[in-house]
């Protein structure tokens, strides 16, 4: 029987399964058939390209982070605890079937929230007990599949706040996926925090792909909060500070942003940020409001340097 391929085991904002044909084309377009010595990705979200690379391309070795705390303890028990992950998330799964009716599942989405909140005040990030941390990531788990549209969203507290999704058949315990995430993650360094604590890591021979919130384009599409902080124009010149830093040592990047000029052609925010570099503008169909139905196409962009054309 052939393996499972791994693929995220959330969903999350700004997630690049719409732009992986576009990212893997840029990939593929340099390596071929050539192994990947380092892959270092500082924003890792859901790991759409993270997981599509470590089953067509052979990574030597690999680097992902996040600032999210539970994002990251998430990766951290899926990589060593994931059996007993699939225990407690088989149980939420047996408990939320069991309610037929959407009201009793409704009561148990914010039952769950509301504890998931309340253990945050005292959790310790640094210092996890297995049977916690597994306990919680269960939680961030249920909740993510079951809450409205697969968001994570916190407030100024670091609160998550996104409604009941009221979905028929959500797949709160994908046990196949877990387990060949789990493989996927052996032996990968996995860290918290800003993404200029990877820098460290990198030197000439890393692949890195920066995926950070995306600008805002319009006044209605302003989602940055995946973390208590917003992530605002200050860190997207942060951020192409650092490009540059990077792009310095050799290595090769890619970066994907929106496009504020396809709202308002005079908005050359990321064009002049990244004036040394190659921007390809793409078009990708994503959702638009708050209905799912309501998906567009529209432009994103994938910013590379030269490293790519070496």
């Amino acid at each position: 029987m052939d393996s499972i391929v791994a693929r995220p085991f959330i969903k999350w904002v700004g997630g690049k399964t719409q732009l992986l044909p576009e990212l893997t084309k840029v990939i593929e377009s340099m390596y071929d058939f050539a192994p990947i010595d380092k892959y270092v990705e500082p924003f890792i979200g859901g790991g759409a390209l993270f997981f599509w690379l470590c089953s067509h391309k052979q990574i030597k070795s690999a680097v992902i982070s996040d600032i999210n705390e539970d994002l990251i303890l998430a990766y951290k028990t899926v990589q060593h605890h994931h059996h007993e992950l699939i225990k407690s998330l088989q149980v939420l799964e047996t408990q939320y079937f069991a309610s037929e009716s959407e009201a009793l599942r409704e009561v148990m989405f914010y039952e769950i929230r509301k504890l998931y909140n309340q253990e945050k005040i005292e959790f310790n990030y640094g210092h996890v007990d297995t049977e916690l941390a597994v306990s919680r990531v269960a939680k961030f788990i249920f909740l993510n599949k079951t809450c409205f549209n697969g968001l994570y969203r916190q407030n100024s507290k670091g609160q998550f706040n996104v409604p009941f999704g009221r979905y028929k058949t959500p797949k709160i315990c994908d046990s196949a996926n877990l387990v060949a995430c789990s493989k996927v993650l052996s032996g990968v360094e996995i860290l918290c925090g800003d993404f200029e604590l990877s820098e460290a890591f990198i030197n000439k021979h890393c692949l890195i792909y920066l995926d950070p919130p995306y600008k805002p384009i319009t006044k209605t599409a302003s989602f940055t909060k995946y973390h208590r902080g917003d992530f605002n124009d200050c860190d997207q010149v942060r951020l192409a500070n650092y490009y540059k830093r990077i792009d310095q040592l050799g290595a090769r990047i890619m970066l994907s942003n929106s496009d504020p000029s396809s709202e308002d052609s005079g908005n050359k925010f990321f064009d002049d940020l990244y004036s040394a570099f190659d921007i390809l503008r793409v078009n990708v169909t994503r959702t638009v409001s708050a209905a799912a139905a309501s998906r567009k196409s529209v432009k994103e962009l994938i910013i590379k340097n030269a490293g790519f054309a070496t």
